[in-house]
């Protein structure tokens, strides 16, 4: 396998899916990670189904539910070696009840993970809307329009039942 020589890597588990501008995006989460000064060793992002993120989120997380996206920060130095799983079943629900693009909310989610493993938190009030200010600023800097989604909440993650 060629290597690219960069340090963020796509693997395609979903069928029928596939991330266009590879090389522009993993330029632009590497100056992300530069600009939040993290150094980065290695992010994976793995796009799967909905399916596939639950079995992640009941055997490690414990949590009986669908969600978008987990981060798993696997550093033990100072460089940052993260795992980055996004659901596009998931993804793909959520823009259409937001009334967002597909690639809106993916990129939304894509810088969503790498924020969490550059320190950013979003289980209160403030963390979430600190996420959402530096999510907007991702999207716009990588040129995507947020519109109409500023400051929105993330929908709820939907239970399993």
């Amino acid at each position: 396998m060629m290597r690219s020589g960069s340090k963020v890597y796509f693997f395609f588990e979903k069928r029928g899916f596939t991330l266009s501008s590879r090389a522009l995006l993993k330029g632009f989460i590497e100056k992300l990670f530069k600009k939040e000064k993290t150094l980065l060793g290695c992010v994976n992002y793995v796009f799967c189904s909905d399916k596939r993120l639950l079995e992640i989120n009941k055997t490690y997380l414990k949590h009986d539910y669908y969600t978008d996206i987990i981060s798993f920060d696997l550093s033990s130095g100072p460089q940052k070696v993260a795992e980055i799983y996004i659901s596009i079943d998931r993804v793909r629900e959520n823009a259409k009840n937001l009334g967002v693009s597909f690639k809106n909310e993916l990129h939304r989610v894509i810088f969503h993970g790498a924020l969490h493993i550059c320190g950013y938190k979003d289980k209160t009030g403030t963390q979430k809307k600190a996420m959402r200010i530096k999510e907007e600023q991702c999207l716009t800097a990588y040129g995507i329009v947020p519109r109409g989604t500023k400051y929105s909440p993330r929908p709820q993650a939907r239970r399993f039942a």
